[in-house]
């Protein structure tokens, strides 16, 4: 089933993000959680990709199993970065193959270990030029990030806004944001792409905080803000795994019950392969 056929009938949509295992690690480690999170009923979950497209077989496989194991829909990232257009091509024809029909389609982190990795060397350097090509092949349901408070490497976010509306008319069916800890930002920015004539259905992505350094980090690559409510959690309980993860569960499910009420398209939970975590921030926001 195409996701976007979803947002045409239930209000919100519900999803999960997970990641696959570490390449030196069974990809049998990722299951346990699988039949955990079945158990949560999402509408949907994406599997991510990896630094340059460094697990990108375990995507299509974990992916696979999802939609045709578990029974529950799926979507596979993918993206521009390190591959040929061969490459690319043969990666949607296994996805095809699988049974899959839901992309997210973006320009991907540089490889490991090449933080200056030139992205004009791609085939696609940019999301819009990639979901245009999906967009030629099989009729994929097509996703793309937006974010919230602007591309890290967009200076100013009118133009992060014009980029995002330019991947919009290149064939996107729905879009889902980068995390953000502030839900003002979030209607700010729904204010904004209406008025830039995108229409599509965009829904908050949501990362709880169970580690402060590890968000810390995450945000400063995504360029999301830390309200000064949350710096106060983090330095109140950052020391303490248990209390910071508690404190992390009840700051998502405030952010999401907020969401809700003001009829948010889906919420995106980025789960960090945490189902117990998950399904306390279900219970807490009134969704299970």
């Amino acid at each position: 089933m195409k996701i976007v056929e979803l947002f045409k009938t239930k209000k919100p949509v519900i999803s999960f993000e997970i990641f696959p295992p570490k390449l030196d690690t069974p990809i049998e480690s990722i299951f346990d959680a699988l039949e955990q999170f079945k158990a949560l009923k999402p509408d949907y979950i994406s599997v991510t990709y990896g630094a340059g497209g460094s697990a990108k077989d375990r995507t299509i496989e974990i992916a696979s199993k999802i939609k045709n194991e578990y029974s529950i829909e799926s979507m596979a990232h993918l993206t521009c970065v390190g591959h040929s257009k061969e490459e690319i091509d043969k990666l949607l024809v296994s996805l095809h193959e699988n049974n899959l029909e839901n992309i997210l389609a973006l320009r991907g982190d540089p490889p490991i270990g090449q933080p200056d990795f030139d992205f004009s060397k791609n085939v696609f350097e940019y999301a819009n030029e990639l979901i245009s090509h999906i967009r030629s092949k099989n009729d994929f349901c097509i996703a793309a990030a937006a974010y919230v408070e602007g591309h890290i490497n967009s200076i100013r976010l009118k133009d992060d806004l014009v980029y995002l509306k330019q991947k919009v008319d290149s064939g996107v069916d729905f879009l889902v944001t980068q995390l953000f800890f502030e839900n003002r930002n979030f209607y700010d920015f729904l204010d904004k792409t209406a008025a830039i004539g995108i229409n599509c259905p965009i829904t908050p992505g949501i990362m709880p905080v169970f580690k402060a350094d590890q968000i810390k980090r995450i945000a400063s690559l995504c360029g999301a803000s830390i309200p000064a409510k949350l710096v106060l959690l983090m330095d109140k309980y950052g020391n303490n795994d248990e209390d910071m993860r508690k404190a992390g569960i009840e700051y998502a499910s405030s952010q999401i019950r907020n969401l809700i009420d003001n009829g948010v398209d889906g919420i995106h939970l980025l789960t960090m392969n945490r189902p117990k975590s998950s399904k306390e921030i279900l219970q807490n926001a009134g969704l299970l």
